[in-house]
């Protein structure tokens, strides 16, 4: 399968690209600065770009069977960039070949009890709020667009954190998933294998999943 990967240089997108390396993908890198690429491989290809500039991957999307966001406004301090990028997404690759999108979105809208958000709780960290917000508006940019593309958002679980690569997960809807303690929780590596076995189902479509230990 070919891929268009925005974000490989983050936490998260770096496990996203190394699955799917592993598992025998051709991935285009979409990154900004080429130099913190570390992975090299022969099916992998980097251009230097950002979401805001599709005439630089428009190309490469359309020769690829699906294109992968995995992006945050930590770098750029603006929390509008990731509603912002959603919409470029979206607008650029409405109609054309591939039509298939899987954008890395927040656990900060699920809900923890009918109409409540996590981010909603008064005990969520401050710290976090102005990224779980930006993720909230993304998510309400996907719902509300018309545009011919099967996207669809993947929220972690509350907490994500490197640990071991176990291949087990579940997924849910729009609720917050916790385990036997009451804990929402995964590891990257199993968050990068759950996000790449939607490729395979063609379930999900427009519509906003969670996946959690």
């Amino acid at each position: 399968m070919k891929l268009v990967l925005f974000g490989a240089t983050g936490h998260i997108g770096h496990a996203l690209l190394d699955e799917a390396l592993a598992r025998g993908h051709d991935v285009t890198a979409v990154v900004r600065d080429i130099s913190r690429l570390r992975q090299r491989h022969d099916k992998l290809h980097a251009v230097v770009g950002a979401v805001e500039q599709p005439a630089i991957w428009q190309a490469y999307a359309r020769q690829a069977d699906a294109v992968v966001a995995s992006l945050s406004p930590r770098r750029d301090g603006n929390s509008d960039t990731l509603p912002h990028a959603a919409q470029t997404l979206l607008e650029a690759l409405n109609g054309t070949h591939p039509r298939r999108l899987l954008w890395v979105g927040g656990a900060g809208s699920l809900e923890t009890a009918p109409g409540v958000r996590l981010i909603d709780d008064p005990h969520f960290p401050a710290a976090w709020k102005p990224e779980a917000q930006a993720h909230a508006r993304a998510l309400d940019v996907f719902r509300a667009s018309k545009a011919d593309v099967d996207w669809t958002v993947i929220s972690p679980a509350a907490l994500i954190e490197d640990g071991e690569r176990t291949g087990k997960y579940r997924v849910g809807g729009d609720q917050l998933l916790v385990d036997d303690q009451g804990i929402s929780r995964i590891t990257v590596a199993d968050y990068a294998i759950a996000l790449l076995d939607q490729l395979d189902r063609m379930d999900a479509l427009k519509k906003r999943i969670t996946v959690a230990y």
